[in-house]
Formats: structure tokens, sequence, C-alpha cells
């Protein structure tokens, strides 16, 4: 025992010795704080983004970054219809996304451990660190501090650090430029001019507008210190560019392997129209003229939103930053301007892309769009010059009232009074730090909530060997909007999820595999009202013959009368019945044709059917005073060479006549009284 309180000692003794030295102490604040930074960004990934944001751009880094596990550039599904991934670029090669592959490299080592918000943990450290040495690099040590305490309290820099988007990496590569570009240009080290250039060249590879707007205060600056013409100057800025051009180089050479040429980018193989600059605007059939009056109005909304919103402290940390600049105007220095820089070069480069509309949603209703939930990510790298002059403007502060105090007062008496209002400072900054992030954090716990729901019976199944069909809410995409649900590059995982296009083909692409398909009721959209009621249903692949589809359809006691429509892709044909407690049906489908047949139908029905298509059959149950509910069934079949095959039928329970959207799946416990769909396949050979 004595023996482990001499170590114990001993240790504090080396502790506390090491910890004398400035340098020392100096790197443990930094840790600690970036420490800090990377937790909190990890608690909110896991609490607040268990299942993704409302973005779904982050399913595409995450697919991507799979692809790059797999060492793989394009996407070759077997039925590419059935297997696009949202913002996905088709071409004779394969599929390839539509961004640069720098973010999903950075997300796929953890990925690839089964850990993958470790990543964005390491990305928030990152980004407190380096705003702190910054800090450090342009004014002193306290305020470096301070800006990281800044940023850290910034909810844009909480929010977007714990969600798979690019804006908090860009932003980390544009960081570890500033500080190697400023720390090269004091000390003359061209390692650390190589560094910058290593820094923006990649981040130019993964957001070139991102990295040009951020650069060019740093090249303005570059250019002036070329007046000495001293030669370690020269080298060190030539040192900076060519290093930066080799991400350059490698951008264009990643262009010319995916789309073909070295200056055509995926985005803009995408859409066209897609990007910066004034005029007709385009994606996805969105569609717009973007004039320089447009601009000017969506960025006076997207600032005005940055500063009450998003900014550390809100409209205080602002005010507070705004101090903090004309500080540093006064006391300025070449180096200064160029953060300064920042300021300019960020709002008016992010006016001339037409993105920050797209994020706006309606530009008067600050609660739509993506900017209710994620804010103005694409000004995400202006906190780095608000973190700072917000850390200046107090450290200003701190000094000179220490300095009053200390000439009016006995020191006890001036520490005592600074220590107070310090205090003041932190309980005021602290509550509109926690009510600024607080309206944001509860805004994307709705939407986890609703995504808690959609999930939940896949938080319930395990699957092996199986193949999920998934709706389409938003169009022919996968992981728009089910990001986490996602296949393997290769699309052999436990699970292979597909749209239900060319379904037969899907299976036979398939064969082994278990069948299930996935469906909802409600609309989907989180903010649109109430989660969705989900169903994973399994379902069957029945061939013969003749494939019969035996139909169980509950009828409430005020039910009237039903009326039946049955189509294929060439005919529609109609009957009805009258009401009972029970509608039971027979649809047989074989030699070209569909029947449907049962109690009350006074002659069969029967539509043409040929070769892959789908059987459409709509009950209506009247209640006699033209108001009611539908059950809609669609029956995938396919014929040919005297055999049918089928797969289980999509099911819906539409509450508002003829109005089966695809958010009206049939969910059973959530009906009414009365209301039931049942199903069973059964095959004939003849």
């Amino acid at each position: 025992m004595a023996g482990v309180e001499t170590t114990a000692r001993r240790l504090l003794a080396t502790v506390r010795e090491r910890t004398r030295d400035p340098e020392t102490r100096w790197r443990i604040a930094v840790a600690l704080l970036a420490a800090i930074g990377g937790a909190t960004v990890l608690l909110l990934a896991t609490r607040v983004f268990p299942y993704h944001s409302l973005n779904h751009d982050e399913g595409v880094y995450l697919q991507q970054a799979r692809m790059l596990l797999d060492g793989q550039l394009f996407l070759r599904p077997p039925v590419p219809e059935a297997f696009r991934p949202w913002f996905f670029v088709e071409s004779p090669e394969g599929m390839y996304s539509k961004y640069s592959p720098v973010v999903p490299a950075l997300y796929a080592p953890a990925l690839a451990l089964g850990v993958p918000r470790v990543t964005l943990a390491l990305v928030g450290a990152g980004i407190v660190a380096l705003v702190t040495a910054i800090g450090a690099e342009l004014f002193d040590r306290p305020t470096g501090l301070l800006a990281g305490v800044a940023v850290l309290a910034s909810p844009l820099f909480l929010i977007n650090a714990a969600t798979f988007l690019p804006y908090a990496p860009t932003t980390l590569l544009n960081l570890l430029f500033a500080f190697s570009y400023l720390r090269a240009d004091r000390t003359g080290s061209r390692r650390l001019a190589a560094a910058a250039g290593g820094a923006i060249g990649l981040a130019f590879f993964a957001r070139p507008y991102t990295a040009v707007l951020f650069a060019a205060p740093f090249v303005l600056h570059a250019l002036w210190t070329l007046r000495t013409r001293e030669r370690d100057v020269w080298l060190r800025q030539v040192t900076v560019a060519a290093v930066g051009l080799v991400g350059v180089a490698a951008a264009l050479g990643y262009n010319a392997v995916v789309t073909g040429s070295a200056l055509e980018f995926p985005y803009h193989a995408f859409a066209p129209r897609d990007g910066v600059g004034f005029g007709t605007r385009e994606l996805l059939g969105r569609e717009i003229e973007y004039t320089p009056e447009l601009a000017a109005r969506s960025n006076a909304r997207a600032l005005e939103t940055f500063a009450r919103d998003w900014a550390p402290a809100g409209l205080l940390g602002v005010a507070t930053a705004a101090v903090g600049l004309a500080v540093a105007l006064r006391r300025r220095t070449p180096r200064r301007l160029a953060l300064a820089g920042l300021v300019v070069s960020i709002p008016v480069g992010e006016a001339y892309f037409w993105g920050t509309l797209n994020v706006l949603g309606e530009i008067g209703d600050p609660g739509d769009g993506l900017i209710a939930s994620l804010g103005p990510y694409y000004h995400f790298d202006l906190l780095v010059p608000l973190s700072l002059f917000a850390a200046l403007a107090l450290r200003t502060a701190g000094s000179r009232a220490w300095t009053v105090l200390d000439r009016r007062l006995d020191p006890h008496k001036a520490l005592a009074a600074s220590l107070a209002l310090a205090a003041v400072v932190a309980a005021v900054g602290g509550a509109a730090v926690v009510t600024t992030a607080a309206d944001p954090i509860d805004r994307n716990r709705v939407v986890t909530d609703h995504y808690e729901a959609a999930y939940e019976p896949f938080e319930e199944q395990s699957f092996e060997n199986a193949l999920v069909f998934l709706p389409q809410p938003y169009g022919p995409w996968l992981n728009h909007p089910f990001q986490p649900l996602q296949n393997d590059a290769g699309y052999d995982g436990p699970a292979v999820y597909a749209l239900e296009e060319r379904p037969f083909e899907v299976v036979d692409s398939f064969p082994d595999r278990s069948l299930y398909r996935y469906s909802f009721r409600n609309p989907w959209p989180p903010i649109a009202g109430e989660p969705v009621e989900p169903r994973l249903r399994p379902i069957r692949l029945a061939e013969g013959d003749v494939v019969s589809l035996s139909i169980a359809a509950g009828l409430p006691t005020y039910a009237q009368s039903v009326s039946i429509v049955l189509e294929s892709d060439d005919s529609r044909e109609r009957t009805a019945v009258a009401a009972g407690d029970e509608l039971a049906l027979a649809l047989a489908v074989g030699d070209g044709a569909a029947t449907l047949d049962g109690p009350g139908i006074e002659q069969p029905v029967r539509v043409p059917v040929e070769g892959r298509a789908t059987v459409d059959l709509e009950l209506f149950v009247d209640y006699g005073t033209g108001a009611g509910f539908s059950y809609a069934l669609s029956l995938p079949v396919e014929t040919g060479d005297g055999t049918t095959r089928a797969l289980s039928p999509r099911l819906q329970l539409c509450e508002l006549a003829h109005r089966c959207d695809g958010a009206a799946a049939y969910v059973p416990g959530e009906t009414r009284q009365g209301q039931f769909l049942h199903t069973t396949f059964e095959v004939t050979e003849q």
C-alpha cells in the first residue's frame, strides 16, 4: 500500500512539474477543448441523428464511402432502374456519385470498423483545435481558446458536424490550410507551406467553389507578400501554389475518369444547369431564373437566419464579433486582413450560387426548407472569422476591464470584481448559447422521433439473406429518403434493398433470398404531422400455369355496396356488389388474362394480361352517401410460355376515397372496426 502511495505521489509530482511549462499547459488546454468538441458532436450524432438528417445527401456520401472500401468508383447493379441511389449519375461505365470522393474517403475508415460516427467526432475536434490554433497565431493564446469555445457554442457547427455532410470536413481542410499558411508566413517553413497547399488542394477536390471562396483572401495576402521580391518568400508561396495545384489536378483527373472530360465535374454531368452563376438554373425538374435581385434576397435571408439562430449565442455573438472586427481593423495587419476578407468573400461568393435559395425553401417562411433544421450550411465557413473576432472582442474587453479595476482597486478586490464580471458575462452568454442551440436540436429530435417509428420494423427484424423492396415517396431513387437502408457496393450484404422497378428481374438476380416489402401509412415527410405507421411484410413469389389470389376484405356494418375496378396495363373493367360482413374474391391470372370472380359478381370480370404487367384491383366501399373508403391491391405478374409468375400484392387502405398514393399501406391493427384485408396465393398446374 505504501508503494502505491509513493508511486502516486511521484506521478503527481511529475505532472505538476511538467504542467509548469506554459507550452505543455497550452497543449493540454487545446486538447481538452478539442475533446469536449468531439464528445459533444458524437453525442449529438448518436442521440439526435441516429437515422441521419432531413438532408438525404448523407446517404450519398456513405454509399460512396462503401464503394471506396470495395475499390470502386462505379456501381454496377444487376437492374439499374431498381438500384439507382439518390444523386447518382448513370453512365456506360456504371453509376457514380455527383460528389467528389474526398469526403467519403474521410468517412470510409471508421465505416469499415463499424463506428462511422467516430469520424464525425474527430472532424469536430479538429475544427475546434484549429480555430483555437489560428486564434493564437493571429492574436494570442487566450483569444484562441475563446475562439474555440465560440465555435463550439455555435448551433451551425454542432448540428452539421454531427451529420455525414461535407461542410464540416471541408471546413476542417480549409482551417488546416489557413493555420499552415499563417504559421509558414511567420516562420518561413516550407514544410508548412506544402501542408497548406495540400490542404487547400484537397479542399478544392472536395468542394471546389467552397475552397476558392475561402482561399481568395489568402491568395491576395500571398500576392501582397511577393512585393518584397525576397527569394524565400517566393519559394514559400510557390510551394503553396504548386502543392495546391496537385489537388486541382487530382480533381480534374477524377473528372476525366468518371465523366470522360477533365473539365466536366460530376455535379454538372448530373444537372448541367446546376451550379454557380446567374440565369436559368435547374435541378431535378425545379427550374428558376436566378437573378442578382433574387440572389440578394435569398442571401440576405440566409445571413439573417445565420445571425439570429445559428451563430454562437445568436445576435449577441454576431454583435460581439462586429466589435472584434472593428478592433482588428484598427490594429490591422495583412494577416488579420486576410481573415477579415472571409467576411466578404464567403457571403458575396455564395450569392452567386443558387443553392442558398434551395436551402431556404420559401424565402419568407422561416420554418421552411432545410435551413430550418440544418441552418445555412453553405455559409459554414463564416463561423471561422465570426468566432475569432468574437473572441478578440471578449479578450480585449476583459483586458481593458482588468486594467481599469487594477488601477482603482486593491489586488484582492480587483480579482473579485473581475471574477464577478466574468461570471456575469458567462451567464449571459451561456443563456444565449443554450437558447440558440435548443431550438434546432429540438426540431431535429422531432424528425428523429418520426424516423424511429418508420424504421422500427428493421430494428426488430434481423436479416441473413434478404431482398427488401422499398416504396418511392420521392421518386425512383434509393436512399431518398431511406438513408439507413444502404446496399453494400457488391450487393452481397445480409439485406439487399431495391425499388420495385422490374421486380421479376430483381428477384431473378437474387434467386436465393427471402423476399420482403416495406410500406407505410401517413405522409412520409417528418414535418408533415403524425409519424408513419410502417409495415415490413414477407412476400412470396408464386409460379404455375395459373396463379390465383384469394382476397378477403372486411366491410363495416354501415357499408351499403362495393364498387370494383379491375385494371391491367391496357384494359379497365368495372362491376359492383352489395355489401355484407365480408367480401370474398378470387383473382386468377393465366391464359393471357386476369379474371375476378366471387359471391355477388354476376359475371366474372376479365382483363387481358401479357408479359410483365401490374394488375390493379380497387374496392370502393360506399356508405350510401357517396362517401367511403377504398381497398387497393397491386399485383405484379409475368406471363409467357404458358407459365404465370406473381409477387404478393401491394395492399393499401385509403380512407380518402380514390386516393391510394403510396402513403396508405394496409397495416393490420391500424384500421377502424370492420376493416381488414387478407390475401392468399394458390397455384394451379394444368
